[in-house]
């Protein structure tokens, strides 16, 4: 054989190995807009990571949640790395389905905001890291409360936010005066009103887990969602959860939107908003008793006990929420678009804190309190859910309740009976109450 078939021969071999060594992550995650910019990104880290192969099953908000959930618990191993939210996190490293997290240091760690850090550590350790952290605020029509002589302060009450609603609704030309969740779901319409509910006073379980479903706090809460949605909401209202509000909002038909911070980035997008140059920012409202109706959430990136590969898995993690991925973000799209709510660097940096709704997101954030959600004092940790494995399903069959009560099809009394009788039959099957 002579020296140049031995050179390709060899060549062979050693593409072969590299081939071999290859690992290919399964990455499960969410559709939204965040997401699916990391992925167009990624050859920033198979550039830099070149034994190391990506492989994206994207999903829908709650398909998600059952396939991964589904794979977690039986350990199937079909993904490497899960994209998870902050309820899931302490749940499952409680049941040592999650691996630890251990970065390089210049990861940072201690970046990462308090709020949003603490509820993705167990016993010292990070079980998660936060791919963009969120609360919730109002986003308002700066020119429809200019006509309407109202102006709009940082820190709104409910009574405020309701009677504005009410004047700046304009049913003949389709412009409604606010657009608040009403879709069925704990992730959707029991997201704003257990959020809502924590600001009149209302809470889950009192002290021994008793439901609360009965009390009049509770009855306030529902009472006033459904007539202000009646009085100024959009038709249809019992069937539009997140994505179906920011299309209207963003078309021009809603005076208010109450929801996620990590919306203001789209609604002030002028390739996507008709109303991009006429957007204000305002905390969720209150209603004087100490408690905003705000909440505290983190889309996040995990390592599932069943991985095979938990090295590569982490190096990609490490990859997805570090400074350096912001800065990749920040140089493609501008800084508007970065994954918000993570760092506390990124809020010292002076190109964000130009962003308008930057500040108002923080001051959202930071003005959650998940150890102490409520005006009274309750057994359990979370602001918009209940950090309890029976909640997934408790709090969906709540909200198939609330929705059918905004849509007429049930009273409010009744709905509030029927959540009652849920929670009950729940807690008691699940060995909380007798």
């Amino acid at each position: 054989m002579n020296l140049k078939a031995l050179l390709l021969g060899a060549g062979s071999l050693l593409a072969l190995g590299v081939a071999a060594q290859a690992e290919t992550l399964t990455i499960a995650t969410v559709n939204n807009g965040d997401m699916i910019r990391m992925q167009k990104l990624t050859d920033d880290f198979t550039a830099k990571n070149p034994g190391i192969e990506l492989e994206w099953v994207t999903m829908e908000e709650n398909v998600l949640r059952q396939k991964v959930t589904q794979d977690i618990a039986t350990r199937g191993g079909q993904y490497d790395v899960m994209t998870i939210g902050t309820y899931e996190v302490p749940i499952w490293a409680k049941q040592n389905w999650l691996l630890p997290l251990e970065f390089d240091e210049g990861y940072d760690v201690d970046d990462l905001l308090p709020p949003i850090r603490d509820g993705l550590t167990a016993d010292g350790k990070l079980y998660a890291a936060p791919f963009y952290g969120e609360s919730s605020m109002i986003m308002y029509r700066k020119d429809l409360f200019e006509e309407a002589g109202i102006e709009m302060p940082d820190a709104p009450s409910w009574d405020l936010v309701a009677d504005a609603a009410r004047k700046i609704t304009d049913k003949d030309k389709e412009i409604y005066g606010i657009c608040l969740r009403g879709k069925a779901g704990w992730g959707e319409n029991m997201a704003f009103l257990t959020a809502t509910g924590n600001s009149f006073g209302a809470r889950w379980f009192d002290e021994e887990w008793q439901p609360q479903f009965d009390q009049p706090e509770w009855k306030e809460t529902l009472q006033f969602y459904v007539d202000l949605m009646n009085d100024a909401g959009p038709p249809g209202a019992s069937s539009n959860g997140f994505n179906e509000n920011l299309a209207l909002f963003q078309s021009g038909k809603c005076g208010m939107w109450i929801d996620a911070t990590v919306a203001a980035s789209f609604v002030t997008n002028p390739d996507e908003s008709r109303v991009a140059d006429k957007v204000g920012f305002a905390l969720a409202p209150d209603n004087g008793l100490g408690k905003r109706g705000n909440w505290l959430w983190a889309w996040t990136l995990a390592v599932p006990a069943g991985t095979q590969k938990a090295e590569a898995a982490t190096k990609f993690i490490e990859w997805a929420t570090s400074k350096d991925y912001l800065e990749l973000v920040a140089s493609k799209e501008g800084w508007a678009n970065v994954p918000p709510g993570t760092r506390t660097s990124l809020y010292e940096n002076p190109e964000y804190a130009k962003i308008p709704f930057a500040k108002m997101t923080l001051d959202s954030i930071n003005s959650a309190d998940p150890k102490n959600p409520t005006v009274k004092p309750v057994p359990y940790v979370g602001v918009q859910f209940v950090a309890i494995p029976e909640f997934q399903g408790l709090g969906t069959a709540v909200g198939q309740q609330f929705s059918a009560a905004l849509a007429g099809q049930i009273s409010v009394d009744q709905a509030l009976q029927n959540a009652q009788q849920l929670a009950v039959r729940e807690m008691t099957k699940a060995g909380y109450i007798k």
